[in-house]
């Protein structure tokens, strides 16, 4: 999802005021586990793993902001990184105008800030190292950093200034580069259009185009699934032009609009992936013929269950259904951020709750791997890492 436009006017569940993973710890009234402060790895599948779907501008560290709040002269609610994480969190079920006053908080410290926007790259990869992540694609929405280029209304109220989306970009593969080399992972990134902004689709398929060989993969769509693809053609058109120079394609769909959505996504704008996709159980037939094409489904079970897009019972959680139908999927955290979460949390929570073993957790990350959007010989080496680390022996060629 993307933090800012992609959520429909309904209730939030309440975050996690969590960190460690271990499932003997005391949980909360909602089932989730009590936690102090994040570990680095999971207990429950304490290897090597893939993460297809997580946002940028929802995976930023409290301390950053304020860091770049003080540099920038930039006031701000909070003194203290506890006090702002309290500020960011969603503590209970709120609107949607409620839910996106939290990311008025600290986005405008942000954007339009070239070394913030580099350092947030950065800070991200180390993160997801020390989660376990071998692998990482990344997305965010180049003109939601920027503060020129980006039509009338500026984001979060800057004063427009002459950091463009395409520079954006830029800044971003920066630091995700920088940080593989310093801590031995990759990482690669997507470019979003929003369905509210129609008018961006057109740049930032351009931008996939240029940096196609600078570190970006593929493009995606996120927003409001209620609004009418016809009427917002821009978006098709961006993503013909996608499938006509061979660009990588996610759309997030399904996850709170209907299984039309998640149908649309591939037919109109030939998905190869689905962000989330939880509500294509509600046609049959389209989930059927998605299992036969392979289609991969990226899911965020935290994230499902605090935007209100799934049952808050884990027990009763769509990827159940998807596991025991061994359907392409992996597993993902969203925005963190806002979450208080990290992946390892994530995998805890299906262990504890959905019946996950390590097996299932090493079969989702090789599909991961094979779903990625990695040129193939990469994706081949990136299988060989898993196969290697996992104890498995290859007997055909993939």
């Amino acid at each position: 999802m993307h933090i800012i436009a992609r959520r429909t006017a309904i209730g939030f569940g309440s975050p996690l005021l969590l960190s460690s993973v271990r499932t003997s710890k005391p949980t909360d009234c909602r089932g989730l586990p009590i936690m102090a402060e994040r570990s680095p790895h999971s207990e429950v599948f304490n290897k090597p793993k893939i993460e297809l779907h997580v946002h940028l501008d929802g995976a930023i560290r409290v301390q950053t902001i304020l860091d770049v709040a003080k540099r920038r002269g930039i006031s701000l609610p909070a003194n203290t990184a506890e006090e702002l994480k309290e500020k960011i969190i969603v503590h209970e079920p709120v609107t949607l105008t409620k839910f996106l006053e939290k990311f008025k908080e600290y986005m405008h410290v942000i954007a339009g800030d070239r070394e913030a926007i580099k350092r947030i790259a950065y800070e991200f990869v180390e993160d997801k190292a020390k989660e376990g992540v071998i692998y990482v694609e990344v997305r965010y929405s180049p003109h939601f950093l920027a503060n020129c280029d980006v039509g009338k209304n500026i984001p979060w109220n800057q004063t427009e200034g002459d950091l463009t989306p395409d520079e954006v970009v830029r800044l971003v593969n920066e630091g995700l580069s920088e940080g593989e080399r310093a801590f031995k992972i990759k990482a690669r990134s997507i470019l979003c259009c929003m369905r509210h902004m129609p008018n961006w689709s057109i740049e930032v398929v351009e931008l996939c185009k240029t940096y196609r060989d600078a570190g970006v993969v593929a493009i995606d769509l996120a927003g409001d699934e209620s609004m009418n693809l016809e009427e917002n053609s821009n978006h098709k058109v961006a993503y013909e032009e996608a499938v006509r120079c061979g660009i990588h394609r996610t759309v997030h769909a399904g996850e709170v609009g209907p299984a039309s959505m998640v149908k649309e996504a591939v037919e109109e704008l030939k998905a190869e992936r689905i962000g989330h996709g939880y509500n294509t159980l509600q046609d049959k037939d389209l989930y059927r013929k998605l299992l036969e094409q392979n289609m991969h489904f990226e899911m965020c079970p935290i994230s499902s269950k605090l935007t209100g897009a799934c049952s808050s019972d884990f027990t009763q959680h769509p990827i159940i259904t998807f596991r025991k139908d061994k359907a392409n999927y992996s597993l993902n955290t969203d925005d963190p951020l806002i979450f208080n979460s990290n992946l390892p949390l994530d995998y805890s929570i299906v262990h504890q709750h959905m019946g996950f073993t390590e097996e299932e957790f090493k079969r989702l990350n090789i599909n991961s791997a094979k779903s990625s959007f990695l040129p193939e010989k990469e994706k081949e080496e990136l299988l060989h890492q898993l196969y290697e680390a996992y104890g498995m022996m290859r007997s055909t060629a993939l």
